[in-house]
């Protein structure tokens, strides 16, 4: 699994966590498309797939898959889930619980530097929008 298959796996394991996909959501999961380059169709053909997998089953291999990335590739995708948690305007308690059990508990990531990579993220966002 690469840095772009894992994304999609914690992007569906986020939205998914609280039980209601908010369209907010979804938009992210374009923007989250666009912005790393991933293949829409590629990007729907795992999201099928993750449909019929164990929730607790795909966190256990996203941690593994995390723990086999750069710590940059880490950092971008928690600061991605940051951002998508968000994009309704309200992070839900179980959002704020998964994302902390990922970058504190498992990764041991620096809150700071998830901070900046949501800044550049959005920089980088608000480009391709323009362009």
């Amino acid at each position: 699994m690469n840095y772009k298959t894992a994304l999609i796996n914690l992007y569906y394991l986020l939205i998914n966590v609280d039980g209601k996909v908010e369209e907010q959501e979804i938009e992210m999961g374009k923007n989250i498309v666009q912005t790393e380059g991933i293949n829409p169709t590629d990007f729907d053909n795992q999201m099928e797939k993750l449909v019929a997998k164990d929730a607790d089953e795909l966190y256990k291999e996203c941690v593994v898959k995390l723990k086999s990335l750069t710590q940059q590739q880490q950092i971008r995708s928690i600061a991605w889930l940051c951002i998508t948690a968000n994009s309704d305007g309200f992070m839900d308690k179980q959002e704020w619980q998964l994302i902390y059990k990922l970058y504190n508990i498992e990764l041991k990531l620096d809150l700071a530097e998830i901070l900046k990579m949501q800044k550049v993220i959005l920089s980088e966002n608000q480009r391709k929008r323009v362009a």
